[in-house]
């Protein structure tokens, strides 16, 4: 769909949209969905395993969870996500999933037209964002269910798309076309706009006669919002739409509140050493997936090497040694440390990542003696620089220095989240402003209730950008935010209807 249309500009410069939300990934998908009226319920006769939890449920049944006060059914909840509003929502989704069980969700949704707050969703491709792009051979680290989002079980997606269900875990692929459907049976694709890449995000208050009339407005026509209920624009956001035939379309619009909703996987992290830009060093799974399928690697005598200690180090693992491929497994870490994430996973539901993590164990390298056929890994090394001649320098933790020659490298060490639009690069957002935002590092500093970030007014974060990397956490962040905007909305209306004015804020 057009994001920019010749005969349907908006004519008022001093009008904006109520909501832009940037990334169209599941973050982005189940705030529109809940943006456009959907509220969720408990379901009738619905029992929730905790009872303190269920006991605040039944004290305001007749309320939709957008209505309640998040703080106070939050409290005391524990889970696998630090914002107290994820956990929340995810017990209500999959209770006790955490235990192992399967219990049915004990909400119901409601579409309730009344409660649809205008807005649009941007992002660079289809609707499902990095799902698309990731990398097809690998299951998913969650349970399909898990991956599933508000009023659509992925189960019976799945179950009309394949024949046998040999397991709960998913390909990628499977959750990128589920994503892209599901905005279309939920009537969502009228607020969607792909192939559309932000340039600035920027706050500013100006005269109406300041406008660049080079840029154009964004249509309204597909969002059915009548002038009158528009309001002062607060911020500016900028950018191009990528059409057919490969000409880049600049365009202008305003906002009154942005959600940042574009996930962490942007910019693959770096060791920022010597000879990483040979092209024999790859950065991604996807890259280093390519080199193996176009037999770019079998047969090579010289090893891999894969830096990272995390799943998708693991899936290069994998990948290579599927292949045949001999594999040299550097990472920083001790192969006790509590925080790898293989002990977080329960051995028999992902018994791949388990034999990674043995061999990370117990095929570890020794000074007296060579690297094993098949794999070998270095625990407690870094890699000091990488050579012309395809080698690389390693140290241990004791400074060791050993020469090995490669075949390849993949470093797989996290990624960052592509925040040049903003001011900063969008640090100042973050919990330590010097640094860039990470997941698990730096992550962007909200109000644990609303999603607001704490440092910019008006402006909501959710997703892996506030800590969120997992789906059944990250629909949380689009709890919090309706249920911010939903207050305002009301509280809003009350100051018109009491004769307060316009009803600009």
């Amino acid at each position: 769909m057009p994001l920019v249309e010749e005969t349907s500009l908006l004519e008022g410069s001093s009008v904006s949209l109520p909501v832009v939300i940037i990334g169209n990934g599941p973050s982005g998908i189940c705030l529109s969905y809940m943006l456009s009226g959907y509220r969720p319920y408990l379901a009738p006769e619905a029992i929730h395993p905790n009872a303190i939890l269920h006991s605040k449920l039944e004290e305001a049944r007749h309320l939709s969870i957008v209505d309640q006060d998040l703080e106070y059914l939050s409290e005391g909840l524990e889970g696998r996500s630090s914002n107290p509003v994820a956990v929340l929502f995810d017990t209500l989704l999959h209770p006790d999933a955490d235990f192992g069980y399967d219990y049915p969700s004990i909400l119901h949704w409601k579409l309730e037209q009344h409660h649809c707050i205008p807005h649009l969703v941007l992002g660079k491709g289809p609707p499902g964002g990095a799902w698309h792009n990731m990398e097809g051979s690998m299951l998913t680290i969650s349970f399909g269910n898990w991956m599933e989002l508000p009023g659509l079980k992925f189960k019976d997606w799945v179950s009309n798309k394949r024949r046998n269900l040999k397991g709960d875990r998913v390909m990628p692929e499977e959750i990128a076309r589920y994503y892209k459907h599901y905005v279309k049976v939920m009537g969502l694709q009228k607020n969607f706009r792909e192939n559309t890449y932000i340039t600035s995000l920027s706050k500013l208050y100006r005269d109406q006669d300041d406008d660049n009339n080079q840029d154009r407005d964004i249509s309204t026509k597909h969002l059915q919002i009548e002038k009158s209920k528009l309001i002062k624009r607060n911020w500016e956001i900028r950018g191009y739409q990528r059409i057919a035939d490969g000409s880049h379309v600049p365009f202008c619009l305003f906002a009154e509140n942005v959600a940042l909703a574009t996930g962490t996987l942007d910019s693959p992290g770096h060791l920022e050493i010597e000879g990483e830009d040979f092209p024999f060093v790859f950065h991604s799974m996807p890259e280093f997936g390519a080199a193996v399928n176009k037999v770019k690697l079998r047969g090579k005598v010289d090893p891999v090497l894969i830096v990272g200690s995390g799943l998708t180090a693991a899936d290069a693992v994998l990948c290579a040694y599927n292949n045949n491929i001999p594999v040299m497994h550097v990472f920083r870490r001790r192969v006790t440390d509590p925080n790898l994430i293989f002990k977080q996973l329960p051995k028999k539901l992902y018994p791949e990542y388990h034999k990674v993590y043995h061999m990370m164990c117990t095929q570890s390298y020794s000074a007296d003696s060579n690297l094993l056929s098949d794999y070998t890994s270095f625990p407690e090394h870094h890699v000091l620089s990488f050579k012309s001649d395809m080698k690389c320098i390693l140290q241990s933790v004791s400074g060791l220095k050993k020469i090995f020659k490669l075949s390849a490298a993949v470093v797989l060490i996290g990624s960052h989240p592509n925040l040049s639009f903003l001011k900063e690069q969008g640090c100042y957002l973050g919990h330590n402003s010097s640094q860039p935002i990470t997941c698990k590092g730096n992550p962007v500093e909200i109000n644990a209730y609303t999603y607001e970030c704490v440092k910019e007014a008006n402006l909501f974060a959710l997703g892996p950008l506030v800590g969120d990397n997992f789906v059944r956490f990250l629909k949380g962040g689009a709890l919090g935010v309706t249920r911010c905007l939903a207050v305002r909305q009301k509280k809003k209306h009350l100051f018109v209807e009491r004769g307060g004015g316009d009803g600009i804020a």
